[in-house]
């Protein structure tokens, strides 16, 4: 049974994935591990060559990708002084719980926009642009 292109490519591209890097909806970059194995390895996506090279540096650099890497714990820690900010408006007294849909819908975009920002702002000191 021959297979058309438009059927391979359907099954190869990662319809709704997000980007391994940014989180933001992939565009068809991607890595696929060649060698087939009993224990294959996931793909991952892309949203650019950029996060693609972002990445592949990143697992050069370590063998496994299973604990968070010492940009992403930076990342982390920098998306707490935008949150913080936000939570002196809404008022530390207030629980999670208290909070309206819309605050913790600005808590969540505050900490996502915040790790977002501190992993361009170290993807961009190493020279390399990335689109997010």
């Amino acid at each position: 049974m021959t297979e058309t292109a438009a059927a391979r490519l359907r099954a190869w591209h990662p319809r709704g994935a997000l980007c391994a890097v940014c989180r933001r909806p992939t565009r068809g970059f991607g890595w696929r591990d060649p060698v087939v194995s009993k224990r294959r390895r996931p793909s991952v996506w892309f949203c650019s060559k950029g996060c693609q090279g972002f990445w592949t540096r990143l697992a050069r650099e370590r063998p496994t990708m299973v604990d968070l890497t010492p940009q992403e714990d930076a990342a982390i820690h920098a998306a707490v002084k935008p949150v913080a900010e936000l939570m002196e408006e809404i008022g530390w007294d207030t629980s999670l719980a208290g909070l309206t849909e819309a605050q913790v819908c600005a808590l969540i975009e505050a900490a996502v926009e915040g790790f977002q920002d501190a992993m361009r702002a170290q993807a961009t000191s190493d020279g390399m642009e990335i689109p997010f």
